[in-house]
């Protein structure tokens, strides 16, 4: 019998598999019988169960791919390499900090970047920008859930309430003067964009007017003291999560500008953004992407350091924040099976308003919305166990890190690459691939019997992978063909990469998320000088 209509506007990844464990199984937290978003002009939040019967284990991919052999097709289609290359590479993005006199005098070499979709459309975004006023470099990636529209904004927008809180008040004045008089802007950021990492034209106006509001205020607050970085991060994240509450209940005369605050509003995203300055390394991270440090050892061999802590029910503390804002009748409801009142995984995002807003508050939006959003049950849905709201913010943990040496590089990434690799594993591919080293690791066969002809064949593969290792040109793409393509021993298996790439839409995000990376190289010489500086 399948699960009643009301069930389904559960989000953020298989919660119906929770619901209906008996009816199909479901990898961790993936998505498998419906779909959260947007499409057509509606929201979307209905059961797809004609892939129930799909649905299967992760560690059984390869059983589920052999199983699809049709009558009217007994070949396998597999990709080949270039094929697979077009698709690794179609997302990429590279970008060298420029030299002075030939000579960087920036502690950021430069990044690559790059996105592997699950979703259709992919709910990840990636921004990164320059900041010109002040110093430093913002990078960021963002997971949206229930549709891309928060995380879409979030990308555009957080940079630019970032810069603007780490402006001096002379500056602030100067802007402001600018626009008052109709006279041309200071520039703050240079954005370092993908051709598809797109702005939204039609809501410009509007976020600038938000974004003007912000610094008037901050004119008027002015204190006379240099801002906290730390400070900055913080109150940028609010601000820009409060605005994007606000924006939903005004709403706007302009109907399309009308739903697409209320989309912004109602779907939700995490955000994980490092920002640096020389040897100051300041990571803000409101949910469950990741960022984490590549550090080189005296014999050459990488670890890894985590710089942020994912914000769901695996982090105790987290748990406990949660309880300590609500009364204690409802501890039992508050963390209902790894889920904010068993709905929502990450415990901080931006949007979701849904977990924010009072009751009251979202039948009087939603009443006075547009017919798209009344008629939607996902929206008109009220969490269950609902007193004493917000039991969500955007506030974001930071954790500042002064960079030596031997940290070579940054990786920021949503969680569809940690649910598939180690921070370990991830900090030696990168490593060794930055480096060009290859440091050799005896083949683990974890339990498997192999034979002496497998063996061979295992080391005669890694040969012939450590020739073609380095044939990426981009670091996250390398990271992402190993985070999709690994075997059982740890290496990349063409047949099991092309088999993932092949999956159709309504079937890839069963068995993985949407994935977006960026690695950010360091320039240790830059790094070594301003730490002897400093001493």
């Amino acid at each position: 019998m399948p699960a009643p209509a009301h069930l389904f506007p559960l989000i953020r990844n298989c919660e119906i598999g929770r619901i209906c464990s008996t009816v199909c199984y479901c990898h961790r937290k993936h998505l498998c019988c419906f779909s959260s978003h947007f499409a057509h002009g509606h929201f979307r939040c209905a059961p797809q169960r004609k892939f129930a019967a799909l649905c299967r284990p992760k560690e059984n991919f390869n059983q589920f791919i052999h199983a699809r052999d049709y009558a009217s097709t007994p070949q396998r289609f597999y990709l080949t390499p270039p094929q697979v290359n077009s698709i690794l590479k179609a997302n990429e993005y590279s970008f060298k900090v420029p030299e002075f006199d030939g000579k960087n005098i920036s502690s950021v070499l430069g990044f690559d970047s790059n996105q592997l979709p699950a979703n259709a459309p992919i709910e990840d975004r990636r921004s990164a920008a320059t900041c010109l006023q002040t110093r430093g470099m913002l990078l960021g990636v963002f997971d949206g859930h229930a549709g891309c529209a928060c995380a879409q904004a979030v990308s555009e927008r957080l940079f630019y309430y970032i810069a603007v809180s780490l402006l001096p008040h002379e500056t602030l004045l100067e802007i402001e003067n600018a626009v008052e008089s109709g006279r041309a802007l200071l520039p703050i950021l240079q954005w370092h964009k993908h051709p598809n990492d797109y702005f939204s034209k039609e809501a410009s106006k509007l976020y600038f007017n938000s974004l003007r509001t912000y610094w008037q205020e901050l004119i008027d607050l002015n204190s006379g003291e240099t801002t906290d970085v730390k400070e900055a991060l913080i109150n940028a994240f609010k601000r820009l999560d409060n605005d994007i509450s606000l924006e939903a209940q005004v709403g706007d005369p302009n109907s399309f500008l009308n739903y697409l605050v209320l989309r912004v509003a109602f779907s939700g995203a995490t955000a994980c953004v490092a920002h640096v300055d020389g040897v100051d390394l300041h990571v803000a991270n409101t949910g469950d992407s990741r960022a984490m440090l590549g550090v080189q050892e005296e014999d050459g061999s990488w670890s890894a350091v985590n710089l942020s802590y994912d914000h769901n029910a695996q982090n105790e503390h987290e748990v406990e924040r949660v309880k300590m804002e609500h009364p204690k009748s409802e501890e039992k409801s508050l963390v209902k099976q790894d889920r904010l009142l068993g709905l929502l995984m990450p415990f901080r995002a931006f949007g979701d308003v849904k977990f924010k807003w009072s009751i009251e508050l979202q039948k009087r939006v939603v009443e006075s919305g547009p017919d798209q959003l009344n008629d939607n049950e996902y929206t008109k849905f009220i969490p269950p166990n609902y007193h004493t709201p917000p039991y969500l913010t955007a506030e974001p943990e930071v954790i500042h890190h002064k960079l030596r040496p031997q940290d070579k590089f940054l990786v920021l990434a949503t969680d569809g690459l940690w649910e598939t690799m180690h921070r370990q594993d991830v900090a030696r591919i990168v490593g060794e691939y930055l480096t060009g080293v290859h440091h050799q690791q005896p083949i683990a066969v974890g339990g498997y019997k192999v034979t002496l002809g497998q063996m061979h064949g295992l080391l005669t593969e890694r040969r012939a992978r450590i020739s073609s290792v380095f044939e990426d040109q981009n670091a996250a793409t390398h990271l992402i063909r190993h985070a999709v393509g690994n075997n059982e021993f740890g290496t990349v298996d063409h047949e099991r990469l092309s088999k993932m790439l092949s999956l159709p839409e309504e079937l890839a995000r069963m068995y993985r998320d949407d994935i977006t990376i960026i690695v950010v190289q360091f320039n240790s010489h830059v790094v070594g000088a301003c730490q002897n500086e400093e001493l």
